[in-house]
């Protein structure tokens, strides 16, 4: 599985951005992720969906702010961020792995519990 990140930019606070994660290869089996790392700061999970994004999972730093959604017949993930603030400023990431989501083991909400990463796109959000 190859994963490509893309829709990064500058916005100003309060402003929307949308992120894309395309996927090259089978990728229906896989639960997808986005991360975040801000300047100086270890990568943070921010949400995740299954496949078809039917169900999915957010970090209470953005919940009711973003959303991720799916798109299965195009091989896409989305992650939709409104009302933007300076702390989400980061790298953002896509990833892919195979533990189910909200696994008691907090595997979807970590790094380790994916195997696959796309490079980042970066937002930078301005006061």
């Amino acid at each position: 599985v190859q994963l490509q990140a893309s829709g990064g930019g500058s916005v100003q606070t309060g402003g929307s951005l949308r992120l894309s994660c395309s996927a090259a290869g089978t990728f229906s089996r896989y639960i997808v992720g986005w991360f975040r790392q801000p300047p100086g700061k270890e990568r943070m999970f921010v949400a995740a969906t299954t496949r078809s994004g039917g169900n999915a999972d957010y970090a209470d730093s953005v919940k009711g702010r973003f959303t991720i959604s799916g798109d299965n017949t195009e091989n896409m993930v989305y992650l939709q961020m409104n009302s933007l603030r300076p702390e989400d400023t980061a790298v953002y990431y896509c990833a892919a792995g195979l533990n189910g989501l909200n696994n008691p083991s907090g595997a979807s909400r970590a790094s380790w519990g994916y195997s696959y990463w796309g490079q980042g796109t970066q937002v930078t959000v301005s006061s």
